[in-house]
């Protein structure tokens, strides 16, 4: 797909048609993530500095399971 950059108020912007906002399930105010790959750039919802972030907590909650049921009473 073919997209062209613009002008937007002082900045440059691409505007993303209908299509690719319902295949990458996004709608205005959503957030995407520009990553940088071997093959160029991807255009993605994933967040792999919070999914990093997740699995830390999750590994933390697993291990400390009771300490934090006792917190939680």
């Amino acid at each position: 797909m073919k997209l062209k950059i613009t002008s937007i108020g002082n900045s440059s912007g691409v505007i993303l048609p209908k299509d690719l906002l319902a295949r990458l399930r996004v709608d205005k105010g959503d957030e995407l993530y520009a990553l940088e790959t071997p093959d160029g750039i991807r255009l993605t919802t994933y967040d792999p500095t919070l999914a990093a972030q997740m699995e830390v907590a999750e590994e933390v909650m697993r291990k400390r399971r009771t300490l934090l049921h006792k917190l939680a009473q």
